[in-house]
């Protein structure tokens, strides 16, 4: 039995759509990242997850004809509907191969969490589009090229069948084909071989979509190789971390010295007030101060010169939530959804509440909408002052994009809100959140060699310049002596790579710049984003620091040279040079990381694997527990 006219068509045309699609990938990727050997594989697997897709599409098709009337005759109108009907398929499919196209090109992935968020924060992602494409014109060039197709294709649109199968045959395989794709077909199918790229490229757009929305909250102790409670604890009491109950870590001790020493902390006194600078999407290969020789980041390697630069500092994700996860609770990523968009995020036990405990204000200011991947919640949820791009003055904003206000104004704006906190007499700790540094790459002109939009080199170029500005003019503020500017990544602009997780994707920058308290240098130990909060309450010279998973790179003996890198999914520990990467399904792999940064499989280490399954699994649980909530 086949189907004749517009269903069998449209089929066909699927199908056709996305191998062609598959292959403009392959092609854009290059051989260089898939060797040709993979490529069979790619184009096998990928047609078995596309016809795992078309049989939930054909389904209404082959319903629509079991109730179709026998003997119905194509009238000039119902012609017309059929050919307009093949026309909005044909274009749709054409425009969901064009959006693969431009998600790829950003992310070197087929759609997965990040297009799952995407869906939801619909004003900032339709005006990121808008700025950063000809939208109308390539709209013009779909609806012509499906116009093209269909007429091309008109004889078998309006073919009509000869005979008719039995309606109830027609229903039961319109069952069967979806029940058929969702018992046998599985988005892990996609892990045919160890280059993540031939991996992505064998899988659909749909389908991958739909599995990262299904797996939007991964459940650890389900999915992830466990060890029982009481290993975990003694694995990580082993390697030093003995996390204090916030309300012990509070308190003050008596026969323990509680006071600043300069001979840890390479800090003449501690500073009083610090401004933690998240910078979107800057990766360490930008900076000079890591080799880049572009000039990118003039006024951010001066910074680097004259304060402390972290040489081997690592994200541990993606996204900015997962940065700002790691930069307020210092917590290893877990599975599935970042903690700053989860329910029961409110009243952690984060550093803006650790320090607010002991008279610090706190602020969170952002140059965007806060709404935007729940910032505005999140951060007012745990006693952050929040401020976003809806609380400056109007007047204060002289150029925004649809994703916030340029940089610069967002940092005329904090200025702003330092000197109220300065004048109330109270010590703060501002975090700031950059957004300059992100597709379409739009700023003012004249304030940097690059015009606007600049592509990410403009972007990075951009940002550098507005932190400069704003160095610049907090050295004429009576509370600059005594504050610590710590300018830190969110993530990387990039972690693709031919592993699910590439080292090099997550390095990332660490500046800590205090002229008048901290004399210059290098950090070359091995740092990850987690340990920022309790290094930054050990170096004000307050309490709580000891309740973090994070440690404080100045607490000797206890700061471990280990880093937690992830996706959604993957879970990776580098210790040294190997990396643990546990996976759903209690997968467990193992890398010898070269000079580079590429990963080669090697034997698994079974000690190794209990420390990562001991930090992640613990992580997960105590939050789940709730344990992470403060008293």
């Amino acid at each position: 039995m086949t189907l004749q006219g517009p269903g069998h068509t449209l089929m066909l045309a699927f199908l056709a759509i996305c191998a062609l699609t598959r292959a403009a990938l392959l092609w854009k990727t290059g051989a260089t990242q898939v060797p040709p050997a993979l490529w069979p594989g790619i184009f096998a697997i990928g047609l078995w997850f596309d016809l795992a897709v078309l049989a939930w599409l054909a389904s209404p098709l082959l319903l629509w004809q079991a109730l179709r009337r026998k003997g119905m005759v194509l009238t000039p109108l119902r012609k017309m509907l059929r050919i307009a009907l093949c026309w909005l398929a044909i274009s749709l499919l054409l425009f969901g191969a064009l959006a693969e196209w431009t998600f790829w090109d950003e992310f070197s992935t087929r759609f997965n969490f990040i297009a799952v968020d995407y869906l939801i924060y619909t004003h900032e992602v339709i005006g990121n589009i808008l700025e950063s494409y000809p939208v109308g014109a390539l709209l013009a060039g779909i609806g012509l090229a499906g116009a093209a197709l269909v007429w091309t294709l008109s004889a078998r649109i309006l073919a009509v069948s000869v005979t008719q199968p039995r309606r109830l045959v027609l229903v039961g395989i319109a069952i069967a084909l979806p029940l058929a794709s969702w018992y046998l077909a599985d988005s892990d199918q996609m892990l045919f071989s160890a280059n993540v790229y031939a991996n992505e490229l064998a899988g659909n757009g749909l389908m991958t979509f739909f599995a990262a929305l299904r797996r939007n909250d991964l459940d650890y102790d389900r999915f992830y190789r466990t060890v029982p409670d009481a290993k975990a604890h003694h694995i990580l009491a082993t390697l030093g971390v003995e996390r204090e109950e916030l309300s012990e870590a509070l308190k003050v001790d008596d026969e323990e010295d509680e006071t600043f020493d300069p001979r840890r902390i390479p800090f003449s006194r501690p500073p009083r007030n610090v401004v933690l600078i998240t910078v979107e999407s800057l990766s360490a290969e930008f900076l000079g101060s890591f080799g880049n020789k572009q000039g990118l980041t003039p006024r951010l390697d001066r910074l680097a010169n004259e304060g402390l630069l972290f040489t081997q500092l690592y994200a541990t994700g993606t996204r900015t939530v997962r940065g700002l996860d790691a930069l307020t609770i210092g917590l290893p990523p877990i599975p599935g959804q970042a903690i700053a968009r989860r329910p029961g995020n409110d009243h952690l036990a984060t550093v803006g509440e650790v320090l607010r405990r002991q008279g610090i204000e706190t602020l969170f200011i952002y140059g965007g909408y806060g709404y935007f991947d729940n910032m505005n919640a999140y951060f007012s949820g745990n006693d952050y002052q929040v401020i976003d791009r809806t609380d400056f003055p109007k007047s204060s904003v002289g150029f925004a994009n649809i994703w916030g206000v340029a940089d610069e104004y967002l940092f005329d704006n904090t200025l702003t809100q330092l000197d109220r906190v300065h004048a109330s007499g109270k010590p703060f700790l501002a975090q700031i959140m950059t957004t300059s540094n992100h597709r379409p790459y739009t700023y003012p002109d004249g304030r940097i060699d690059i015009p606007s939009p600049g592509r990410r080199e403009g972007g990075v170029k951009y940002t550098d310049y507005a932190i400069g500005h704003f160095i610049e003019q907090a050295r004429a503020k009576p509370w600059f002596a005594d504050t610590l500017f710590v300018i830190v990544a969110d993530h990387c602009a990039s972690a693709a790579g031919k592993t699910r997780l590439p080292v090099p994707g997550y390095h990332i920058p660490l500046i800590m710049y205090a002229p008048k308290m901290l004399k210059p240098g290098r950090y070359d130990r091995m740092v990850s984003q987690i340990d920022i909060p309790p290094t930054l309450i050990d170096v004000m010279g307050l309490r709580g620091d000891e309740h973090f998973f994070g440690t404080s790179v100045f607490e000797q003996g206890k700061h471990l040279p280990r880093a937690f890198i992830s996706n959604y999914q993957e879970l990776g520990y580098l210790k040294g040079d190997r990396l643990v990467v546990l996976g759903p399904r209690q997968r467990v792999e193992m890398f010898s990381i070269r000079a580079g940064g590429s990963a080669v499989p090697v034997v698994d280490d079974p000690v190794l694997e209990d420390e990562a399954v001991a930090w992640y699994q613990t992580a997960f649980r105590e939050f789940k527990r709730g344990e992470l909530t403060l008293p």
